[in-house]
């Protein structure tokens, strides 16, 4: 799918102090390791969280507040709007609050998958994809160093070189970027302090 817009973003869209309260929800929360989604559940060994730390290095909550939802729904529906993508959507999964502390990152990878969801007992889920990714930006830039958000442009071609690019429009705190689940993207790893953030996938029937 050729795209003329990779990404759209909102600067300081979200108040400040929603922001923090979502932080300091987060923060109350047992947090937990992030995996990669061909992990799944399953517990981990020692072998297998050293392979998983080449990829991704972070530790994650799932908050699933309407109040979140009511907050960032508006923006994700006129990002898709104006980058004119139109994807038809449905549902978000969990929000993942992310905390990225120094040393940890999240190298190159998509948010999708090549099959829907099988999932029966999900309906809200089951048969879709995810279409667009959110990510918020919750910490002040002036707490933390690195963690940029990176996008690759090349459209999943092969035959064509990584053509990067950092959104350094989702810096300032309160700033969100959404952009289609199958762009590539990563998380560079943060050099001082802790970088917060909120992630949100959301669904719908896959492309026809």
């Amino acid at each position: 799918m050729n795209l003329q817009n990779y990404y759209w973003y909102f600067k300081k869209a979200v108040p400040t102090h929603i922001c923090d309260d979502i932080i300091k929800y987060g923060l109350q929360m047992k947090e937990q390791m992030a995996v990669t989604g061909g992990y799944g559940d399953q517990k981990l060994n020692q072998r297998q969280v050293k392979d998983l730390k080449k990829k991704r290095d972070s530790n994650i909550v799932w908050l699933s507040e309407n109040w979140i939802y009511k907050e960032l729904h508006p923006y994700i529906r006129q990002a898709s709007a104006n980058a004119g993508w139109n994807f038809q959507w449905d549902f978000s999964e969990s929000c993942q609050f992310t905390k990225y502390n120094k040393g940890q990152y999240y190298d190159w990878h998509c948010d999708s998958w090549e099959h829907a969801y099988n999932k029966p007992n999900e309906p809200q889920s089951h048969g879709k994809i995810r279409k667009l990714s959110v990510t918020l930006s919750l910490s002040d830039e002036k707490d933390y160093k690195g963690g940029e958000l990176e996008f690759d442009l090349r459209n999943k071609d092969p035959d064509k070189k990584r053509n990067t690019m950092i959104c350094k429009e989702i810096r300032p705190k309160g700033s969100m970027v959404v952009f289609p689940s199958f762009v590539w993207h990563r998380v560079k790893p943060v050099t001082k302090g802790s970088r917060y953030s909120l992630v949100i996938w959301n669904l719908g029937r896959p492309f026809q």
